[in-house]
């Protein structure tokens, strides 16, 4: 089986006082839609997506230099480099996370495992109830990100 690091992408990452314009820079500048929020030793403390962006900050009116503190999901969902696969898997159908970070041993972000990277990695079946699992939470939570 697989481990982690070898399906991660490399991440960057943005602090929790930069703005949402910032991150929406980013974004557009690296071409991705997901941006871990690091506070200063590297460490995951947040997330935001280009979803979060259009709901929490355009949606509520609220101004482009808004603090990612302020508009960023709190919630961390991480494993360890040289965690095998199936754990990120697991921990995406748990948590309906279509993203997670990998951090070290220390905690610091390394890496970012999607979706398509897992659909890429494991066989149709697998990747398909991964897919499904993370997808039910459209279902159950419309806003969910």
């Amino acid at each position: 089986m697989a481990r982690v690091e070898t399906v991660m992408k490399s991440a960057m990452c943005c602090r929790p006082d930069d703005t949402a314009r910032d991150c929406a820079r980013l974004m557009k500048e690296e071409n991705i839609g997901f941006v871990p929020v690091c506070n200063e030793a590297d460490e995951p403390v947040g997330t935001l997506t280009d979803r979060d962006l259009a709901l929490r900050v355009l949606a509520e009116g609220r101004p482009p230099d808004a603090k990612l503190e302020d508009v960023m999901t709190a919630e961390v969902v991480s494993c360890k480099i040289g965690d095998d696969l199936r754990d990120a898997e697991r921990l995406m159908r748990e948590h309906r996370k279509s993203r997670i970070m990998v951090c070290d041993e220390e905690g610091r972000l390394q890496g970012v495992i999607s979706l398509s990277d897992i659909a890429e990695e494991e066989d149709e079946e697998i990747a398909g109830r991964t897919l499904r699992e993370v997808a039910s939470r459209e279902i159950s939570q419309p806003h969910a990100s």
